[in-house]
């Protein structure tokens, strides 16, 4: 089997959740199309390269994310609307939370959402992240940090809110000090 063989029968099998990824990363079916297809001509490009040396879909993972972060970088901020991509492989549209948090995913700066992507979707560590985008782990750390709180302020507490404090607003809270009052 020659190398073009090779590389159609990876893309005939691996495209679908190439496009997935993409569309985690970008927001939307038509930039997850195109981070897609940009990230197989590069992947193209060095096949004979990647195929001897490297995994071919980790390659192309990598490609897109920094793609990503640098490529669509010059785009300016864009807003996420929920719109399942087409041929979703979700069995039911997400409740008003999970639609929120895709919300709010999307309004992310770019970094934090590369970031919380890798780490959640595709499971990466701190240190695999950093080296996938070209930062350290702390800046790697602070963007998953920043991100979160973002994505935690979006929704309601699913557990709802606390009993209220008997001891009154503004009173030291033992469980928030370890036990230690001041």
């Amino acid at each position: 089997m020659d190398d073009d063989s090779r590389f159609e029968d990876f893309v005939a099998e691996r495209a679908d959740a190439l496009l997935r990824y993409g569309y985690v990363l970008s927001g939307n079916p038509h930039d997850a199309a195109d981070l897609t297809q940009e990230a197989l001509i590069r992947l193209h490009r060095a096949w004979p390269r990647v195929r001897r040396k490297h995994e071919p879909e980790s390659y192309v993972r990598t490609t897109m994310a920094r793609l990503h972060v640098s490529v669509w970088r010059l785009r300016r901020r864009e807003r996420l609307v929920w719109d399942p991509p087409e041929g979703s492989h979700l069995d039911a549209l997400p409740s008003g939370i999970e639609q929120e948090l895709w919300r709010t995913l999307g309004t992310l700066p770019r970094k934090q959402r590369a970031v919380l992507v890798l780490r959640y979707y595709e499971q990466l560590t701190d240190e695999e992240i950093a080296g996938v985008l070209g930062v350290s782990r702390g800046t790697v750390r602070s963007h998953a940090s920043l991100g979160l709180g973002r994505l935690r302020s979006a929704v309601p507490d699913p557990a709802g809110p606390g009993p209220e404090d008997p001891a009154g607003p503004g009173a030291p809270n033992p469980t928030a000090t370890g036990g230690r009052t001041r």
